[in-house]
């Protein structure tokens, strides 16, 4: 299966790192292929260096806040396939129900 996961991010540097080992460990376990997309929506803290670390990831970066709603649609545009997942930037959402969501 391929899939596209979105994550709206604004001052998550303590998260981003633990969020996307999480997503990235499930997608390889589960044998996904798939990109993960965090859209930075004018974070003020170190998000963009921490993620600067990380891979796979497309991290893109809004020049101001704009709200989740933008940075969700920003990176659901983005998104090269057919199924779209987003989670939230805090860990809100745990990466694991994701095969459980693609089930249905």
């Amino acid at each position: 299966m391929n899939i596209s996961i979105v994550v709206p991010v604004y001052n998550e540097c303590e998260n981003i790192a633990n969020l996307h080992r999480e997503i990235n460990d499930m997608c390889v376990r589960e044998g996904y292929t798939y990109e993960i997309i965090f859209v930075d929506d004018g974070s003020s803290d170190s998000s963009f260096q921490v993620a600067q670390s990380l891979t796979p990831i497309t991290y893109m970066r809004l020049r101001k806040n704009f709200g989740q709603t933008a940075a969700m649609d920003a990176g659901i545009k983005a998104a090269k396939y057919d199924y779209i997942v987003t989670l939230d930037g805090d860990g809100q959402n745990d990466p694991a129900d994701i095969p459980n969501l693609l089930k249905h």
